[in-house]
């Protein structure tokens, strides 16, 4: 059986930026020592850790939208973790027109669970699965 592990923001954020240095390193050779240990074993991210790590990009490293969205979408198809909600946020990571990333996120995990989003957003009721109030 593959144990599934989910990470959270402070560990995606180190990968994401290698800072600081230290702690990079700890984790890079954590989960190396982990994966050699229990080859079978996965890393997920989920939606609200990939909106944090997004957000925390901008605001404390202050980098733009888009290079946020690409170091996301380099580190979730390196092969080291995944997003848990699979290839549709791989699909809102590469998206840079309409709604924003968040709101896409949003709308994701709750279809992933069989739901219907309400909104009063514009923008994100153009997306499938999505209703206008």
């Amino acid at each position: 059986m593959n144990h599934r592990y989910g990470i959270d923001t402070s560990v995606l954020v180190r990968l994401l930026t290698g800072d600081p240095a230290a702690d990079y390193q700890k984790t890079v050779a954590a989960f190396e020592k982990r994966l050699e240990a229990e080859p079978q074993a996965e890393l997920f991210a989920s939606n609200q850790v990939i909106g944090e790590a997004y957000i925390a990009l901008q605001h404390h490293y202050g980098i733009a939208k888009h290079q946020a969205r690409a170091a996301l979408l380099s580190v979730l198809t390196s092969g080291l973790c995944s997003p848990q909600n699979g290839a549709a946020v791989l699909t809102a990571l590469q998206t840079n027109q309409g709604c924003g990333l968040l709101d896409r996120l949003i709308v994701d995990d709750y279809s992933a669970r069989g739901m219907t989003v309400v909104t009063h957003d514009r923008r994100m009721n153009k997306l499938p699965g999505v209703e206008k109030l």
